[in-house]
């Protein structure tokens, strides 16, 4: 089959790669009909992510047709059109039986906080991701589900991650009815957490990046007010001056460690491979949050260090809560919102792309080019 590679930072191939084949009875191979390329794929394709090997196929939202199934599968057919989770858990486990599909605690073992994820490095479990013609999925009675007949692949494709992130992400804020929310990040998971800000009862959702074109789709897509943080000279404080010298009820850290590395990023990762994470966003929420407030994390920090300011935020009284998304737990209502038009997924696409160009996509989508906010691949095979 097709699939991209990583060959080392900031050099991604498409080869010719053996596919994918039945290796445990549970398992199903499916057949890409749409992936993506996400905002913390970039931490891969920087090299900023431990244990990035070269070979490695990327992509952990995915969707397309069971080809094959392991002959204890009962939940899926061949033929059936499926969305796949990026997280990949047991379903069983004291994690998994509590809804904390992310944490699973029997499909990783190079780590003890985060299960396991497709094409996001052996700290992550090692599992090859879906930006290829076929993928194999590991307990297919678990993890996938079959798409419903009236919603599309390139709308399906943003509930494995994006969406749901998103979502989790309004959810982790407990917001109330008329809360002031700050969202840092115009990204898609930035995008999808305001939007749906507004589902929780959100009485003004403020946008906090530097790019204007993705301020702009904050905006027209998500409804909300926006501040370029170049434009002033102090995020925090004229985010104080605009909220009655209280701050946010809410803040929502849809950044993470930047995708684009700093200084120490670099050096620790190339010398040391280690990636902690510069937390510039999450200490601008701690800061600008009212006393009492509370901060919600999605974005993607490494395991180790970050230089997070967590004294203020005990002493102001901050409620924190974080984790990777439990997506499959989203899907419910998700699809609700979805079904009667209150998200729609796919408006924040800008590009398609097929898979033989994908090296181009990584190049266009780091570089902040053409305007690019959310990428689909399209596998050959499709």
């Amino acid at each position: 089959m097709r699939a991209m590679v990583y060959r080392g930072p900031y050099k991604i191939r498409v080869e010719e790669k053996e596919r994918p084949r039945i290796e445990h009875p549970n398992d199903a191979i499916v057949r890409v009909t749409r992936a993506a390329i996400c905002g913390s794929d970039l931490h891969l394709y920087h090299g900023l992510m431990p244990d990035t090997r070269i070979g490695h196929t990327f992509g952990h939202e995915f969707v397309g047709v069971v080809d094959e199934v392991g002959p204890t599968v009962q939940n899926l057919q061949v033929g059936d059109r499926v969305m796949v989770p990026f997280n990949i858990f047991c379903g069983s486990c004291w994690y998994c039986a509590r809804g904390l599909y992310s944490n699973c605690h029997n499909v990783n073992p190079n780590a003890t906080a985060v299960g396991g994820i497709y094409g996001y490095s052996h700290t992550c479990g090692g599992y090859d991701g879906g930006q290829a013609e076929f993928v194999r999925v590991p307990l297919a009675d678990v993890g996938p589900a079959t798409i419903p007949d009236w919603m599309d692949d390139d709308d399906a494709v943003l509930l494995t991650d994006a969406l749901a992130t998103g979502y989790f992400g309004a959810q982790l804020g407990e917001i109330a009815g008329g809360d002031v929310v700050v969202v840092f990040g115009a990204g898609p998971v930035g995008l999808y957490a305001a939007l749906s800000s507004w589902l929780m009862g959100a009485g003004r959702v403020i946008v906090v990046d530097h790019l204007d074109y993705r301020l702009e789709k904050a905006r027209t897509f998500a409804h909300a007010e926006t501040l370029n943080f170049t434009e002033v000279g102090d995020v925090v404080l004229h985010l104080k001056r605009d909220t009655g010298f209280l701050g946010a009820d809410v803040a929502i850290d849809a950044v993470g460690a930047e995708a684009d590395g700093n200084f120490l990023q670099h050096v620790t990762t190339t010398k040391f491979k280690l990636q902690g994470g510069s937390p510039v966003a999450l200490n601008w929420a701690i800061d600008s949050v009212r006393k009492g407030g509370t901060i919600s994390v999605m974005g993607a920090y490494g395991p180790l260090f970050s230089a997070v300011k967590f004294g203020d935020a005990m002493n102001k009284g901050l409620t924190l809560r974080m984790n990777q998304c439990p997506v499959k737990r989203q899907w419910p209502r998700l699809f609700e919102h979805v079904r009667q038009g209150y998200i729609r997924p796919a408006d924040i696409v800008t590009h398609r792309v097929p898979l033989e160009h994908i090296a181009e996509a990584y190049h266009m989508f780091s570089a902040k080019l053409d305007d690019c906010i959310k990428t689909l691949v399209l596998p050959s095979a499709a």
